[in-house]
């Protein structure tokens, strides 16, 4: 019993050993498989990874391959393409045409066109104050006329000196600078304590009412030409403002404040205009003319994009002028002829001009007319037999007059227009002088006071006219080089004619009316014909930027 106990026990413990053995067996195979799957599985893993690496990278460098061939036909497309670009070149006029018209011309339009609001109000301040200061201090005829001289004397010095430095240095300095020096002077002459001081401070005025005179060839150099025949006459309109603002001021401002406190107020334009003017570039022409390419495409650049459009593809691309501001272009075999007959068409016009507004405020104030029907007002007489009579103010129908006749200026601007674009510039000259000479001789006809109103209407109408045409003529027909010096020995010259009005006007006019229009007829009969043998006519035509 006990040996089959014993059997027994020996048989379990053998039968737990075995099914321990194999429960270790199955674990260990459980285990194993469990290894050999999780190898496997990142085996696979690996595997994936790897492929979709490989596969990923491929794509990149297979993009990157793509991006680079592109860049490299664009560039090379883009290089062609500048080398034709490069290969193409356009001239400071061939891009002022593609430029065209636009919003910066407005601009320009407005501001260069208020400086002749400047110069008028000088020059035709003294029709206005002239019986102030007759009055004041007791001058006489050749005195009153001398006030006008000396402004003219001024301007004619400052007239070529300033064209020589705008050929030089640039137009922009010589207006701003023109600007300032002629309110300065101006202001100070309110303060003036006597007739010497005040003919004095007036030269100096009229020196920088020469410098401001440059501005008209700052504004041209950047008019398209087809424009230049349409909106160089309207900026008449700028100059009859000016004369009857101060016609006004002296309405309002002579009778209750005094002639200084009108010259005061009448510096008011200027000071604004000093402002204003940081607006205007500098001339690219003078720009490219000087060699300095690089401020004047920049110039172009800034005008293009305000007017909303592009320059001619290429770059720009002109010589510079070896010699700029040099008067012996002016009287090259090329412009000789051209040259000595503007300046005589400039002493008329200048003649004319002031002769016409001097003498119509002398027949007022000294009340010369032959009026059919003259009122109380306008018997009193400047020479009588007691002595000179130096106190007679104008009177309130004299500005009238004279506010009417600065309409005639701008009253026939579309005739003006249509002269310059059907005949020419040479053939509106002619006509004009022509005009203007019969208009003169029929100041001496006995009329109504309407009568000489309109007689002095048409004449002012005439001589604004003939101002501009031979304004316009002078800008188009001499290059660059020697524009602003041209033009400077021009309005030189018309000062010559500036200064010996006044003695015509105002002190020849007291012995004969008849004599003392006569020789405005005469210089006008004569300087048509001149105006017939110019050598070269420039409507439409470019503007020339060396000799």
């Amino acid at each position: 019993m006990a040996d089959s106990m014993m059997t027994q026990l020996v048989s379990a413990i053998h039968l737990q050993e075995v099914e321990l053995q194999d429960k270790a067996a199955d674990e260990l195979q459980d285990k194993a498989a469990d290894e050999l799957q999780d190898k496997a599985a990142d085996e696979l893993q690996d595997k994936a990874a790897d492929e979709l690496q490989d596969k990923a990278a491929d794509e990149l460098q297979d993009k990157a391959a793509d991006e680079l061939q592109d860049k490299a036909a664009d560039e090379l497309q883009g290089s062609n393409n500048n080398d034709l670009h490069a290969d193409e070149k356009f001239t400071v006029e061939e891009a002022v045409e593609a430029i065209g018209f636009g919003r910066f011309h407005i601009l320009l339009f407005f501001i260069m066109g208020s400086t002749n609001i400047v110069e008028a109000m000088e020059i035709m301040l003294l029709a206005v104050v002239s019986p102030e200061i007759r009055c004041e201090w007791r001058l006489d005829d050749w005195q009153v006329a001398l006030v006008s001289t000396m402004v003219f004397l001024g301007f004619m010095l400052c007239g070529v000196l300033g064209g020589y430095i705008a050929d030089r240095y640039g137009r922009w300095k010589v207006v701003f600078g023109g600007f300032v020096w002629s309110a300065y002077f101006s202001l100070l002459t309110s303060f003036a304590p006597s007739y010497g001081w005040f003919i004095f401070l007036r030269s100096m005025v009229g020196c920088g009412v020469a410098g401001v005179s440059q501005g008209f060839v700052l504004k041209t150099e950047f008019i398209p030409a087809k424009h230049r025949a349409f909106l160089l006459p309207l900026a008449t309109i700028f100059w009859m403002m000016g004369s009857m603002l101060i016609i006004i001021l002296g309405m309002l401002v002579v009778p209750t404040l005094g002639w200084r406190w009108m010259i005061r107020l009448s510096v008011t334009p200027s000071i604004i205009l000093i402002f204003l003017f940081k607006f205007i570039p500098e001339s690219a022409r003078y720009n490219v003319s000087a060699g300095n390419m690089e401020a004047a495409v920049k110039t172009l650049e800034w005008i293009a994009r305000m007017n909303r459009t592009s320059l001619p593809p290429g770059r720009l691309a002109e010589p510079s002028a070896r010699q700029r501001g040099g008067w012996r272009i002016l009287l090259s075999s090329s412009l000789r002829r051209t040259s000595l007959l503007l300046w005589y068409s400039w002493f008329v016009a200048s003649f004319t001009y002031y002769g016409s507004v001097l003498s119509s405020s002398e027949l007022l104030e000294k009340n010369l007319l032959c009026v059919t029907n003259a009122d109380r007002e306008h018997q009193v007489k400047h020479r009588h037999e007691d002595g000179v009579c130096y106190c007679i103010p104008f009177g309130s129908a004299d500005y009238q007059t004279l506010l009417i006749s600065c309409l005639g200026e701008v009253a026939l601007i579309p005739v003006n227009i249509a002269l310059l674009n059907v005949v020419g510039r040479k053939m509106s000259l002619v006509v004009l002088q022509l005009l203007t000479a019969i208009l003169f001789m029929m100041v001496n006809i006995c009329t109504t006071m309407f009568g000489f109103t309109v007689l002095l209407f048409l004449l002012r109408s005439l001589v604004s006219m003939n101002f501009n045409v031979v304004y316009i003529y002078t800008a188009e027909v001499y290059p660059t080089v020697a524009r602003s010096l041209g033009m400077g020995f021009c309005t030189s010259f018309s000062r010559i004619g500036g200064m010996i009005a006044p003695f015509i006007a105002q002190v020849l006019m007291s012995q004969s009316v008849v004599l003392a229009l006569s020789p405005f007829a005469v210089a006008c009969v004569l300087c048509s014909l001149g105006s017939f043998l110019l050598p070269i006519e420039t409507k439409g035509r470019a503007l020339l930027q060396n000799s």
